[in-house]
């Protein structure tokens, strides 16, 4: 009976101390992930505080150099073009300081509206010699900025200030240019709308109920609002062109090295199936050329003698011979919009008037390779990586749906595996440019998905990312505004599978009336002056027939 006792009391001490362990366990675990939170919450509001003394700071910065300068028409600086604006700036008859404090000083009236991130500016003396000598430059947030954090939207990488600049940034000082301010952008970058657990949520320039698009959308709301009139962003999937098409603008994809991308900050290293490239975003087609003209300099190849020294060829962007253009409505995965498939119409008809040769262009494969090479290209790690970023701060509905997609479906398994993915997306290149040049075309006119999503929607990018994942230059240029029988065609969208997909593209761009319109053009790799010199001849083609 003793023994019997013994061995029952034995059991319970045993239960009892399992019991202790697990619930202090539970503890330790839950008072990590308060102090976690507790911890992020720190961070947030420590970035939320910068970025109101520096809006701070910028605003009496205004006011003592209006009162110092009673006379500067900042009405008038805000209407140029860059164009307009660059040749002013060198005959004199406007300063740096005008151009520059009637900017900071729009952008003080969009911070509530559109939540732009303001940097400090400090007069270093912009290079008179420069090609954009004396012209403000929004930049993407995510582009290093010295004493500046590059979040990409997420926590855990804040208080980083960067040690020096970005390349880029480094090359458009030395071209005169006077970076002002950092735009924000969607946690994690990997969306098509422009939120974070930061700095909130952008919205559209024309339309507040809608996205400014991502994950440029901070370029895309300040520029189209007037707040800008040269940024630089991203391009990872469309991140230039959706918020170009979005909020009205032009925007342009380079080949990727074509410029710099040291200093410039992705979510993750390392991926190398759908490449990602910084690039201009503007108000006009010009302002993009000058400045790939600007950067594309002895200086930026000096500072990275990775990028190919191929300075910019202004004959080819000039040039008037007649192109022969390639002609895409319906890439065969995602059935476009009424808005997007008319604009691709009536620019076409357009470009034919002009005396350019428009043919039938299909793209290869679209429902094979947009599932087995461009999703499984960006979720290559099964998601790993955005878990680890997101664990432990709140993250937004996008930043999840691509980790579970990650972990259900994409997954690799082996390096063989990986590999093998990436020898597919050298053969679709190859391919892809065989049937290019059996076409015949010099370059390609195609839709770009629009008009502005809804708040909180992300979806429908196959017009883009196949352009990433191909590594053609591509570019957007606004075209039309969204009519009410576009609308009323909305209404009978089926898209291509009738599935969840195009249920939900068809419920993000419901209600555009009156929304931008545009078109994308697209060459092949290293041609990027021919794409723009396209860009250029649908943006003139397009006003002259509004005349």
């Amino acid at each position: 009976a003793i023994s019997f006792n013994n061995l029952k009391m034995d059991n319970w001490t045993a239960a009892l101390l399992t019991g202790v362990a697990c619930i202090v366990g539970y503890l330790v675990v839950r008072v990590k992930k308060i102090n976690s939170l507790r911890q992020a919450e720190e961070k947030i509001k420590r970035a939320r505080n910068r970025r109101d003394e520096s809006l701070q700071r910028a605003e009496q910065a205004v006011l003592r150099y209006k009162q110092s300068h009673p006379t500067t028409d900042s009405a008038f600086i805000l209407t140029l073009s860059l164009s307009e604006l660059t040749q002013q700036l060198k005959e004199g008859s406007l300063t740096p300081e005008d151009v520059l404090y009637s900017y900071m000083e729009k952008v003080q009236c969009f911070q509530q509206e559109f939540n732009i991130l303001q940097s400090d500016y400090k007069d270093q003396g912009p290079f008179k010699d420069g090609l954009l000598y004396g012209v403000p430059v929004s930049i993407k947030e995510n582009i290093t900025f010295k004493n500046h954090d590059c979040s990409c939207g997420v926590i855990i990488n804040l208080d980083q200030p960067a040690e020096k600049d970005s390349v880029l940034v480094q090359v458009l000082k030395k071209q005169g240019a006077i970076p002002f301010v950092k735009t924000n952008l969607p946690q994690g970058l990997l969306s098509c709308d422009c939120s974070n657990p930061i700095y909130g949520q952008t919205v559209n320039p024309h339309n507040p109920q809608k996205t400014s698009g991502g994950s440029t959308g901070g370029e895309g709301a300040l520029i189209g609002g007037g707040g800008s009139l040269l940024g630089i962003g991203t391009d990872l999937g469309g991140s230039i062109r959706i918020p170009a098409s979005f909020c009205g603008i032009c925007g342009f994809k380079p080949t990727a090295g074509r410029l710099s991308s040291q200093g410039v900050c992705p979510t993750y290293r390392g991926q190398k199936s759908v490449l990602s490239s910084p690039g201009p975003m503007a108000r006009d087609v010009d302002s993009l050329a000058l400045c790939m003209q600007a950067l594309l300099c002895d200086h930026m190849f000096s500072l990275d003698p990775t990028v190919p020294p191929l300075p910019f060829n202004m004959e080819v962007y000039r040039t008037t011979k007649p192109l022969r253009i390639g002609c895409l409505e319906n890439d065969g995965y995602m059935h476009p919009s009424p808005s997007m498939a008319r604009g691709v119409r009536e620019v076409k008809a357009l470009l034919e008037q002009a005396g350019h040769t428009l043919v039938p262009y299909h793209p290869l494969k679209m429902d094979e390779i947009f599932p087995e090479l461009m999703v499984k290209g960006f979720l290559a790690d099964g998601g790993t990586i955005s878990s680890c970023l997101c664990q432990h701060e709140g993250s937004l509905w996008n930043f999840h749906i691509i980790h579970v997609l990650g972990m259900i479906c994409f997954i690799f398994r082996s390096v063989p595996e990986l590999w093998k993915q990436h020898a597919a997306v050298e053969d679709y290149i190859q391919e892809t440019i065989a049937h290019w040049r059996s076409c015949n075309i010099d370059v390609l006119l195609c839709p770009v998905i629009g008009p502005a999503y809804n708040l909180f929607y992300c979806t429908a990018i196959s017009y883009t990312v196949v352009y990433n994942l191909l590594n053609f230059p591509a570019g957007v240029v606004t075209v039309s505004t969204v009519t009410a029988k576009d609308e009323e065609e909305l209404k009978h969208y089926k898209g291509c599978y009738q599935d969840m997909w195009d249920k939900l593209f068809k419920e993000a761009v419901t209600g555009g009336e009156g929304l931008p319109v545009a078109v994308q053009c697209v060459a092949l790799p290293w041609q990027d002056e021919l794409c723009l010199r396209l860009m250029k001849e649908v943006e003139q083609l397009v006003k002259q027939s509004k005349k």
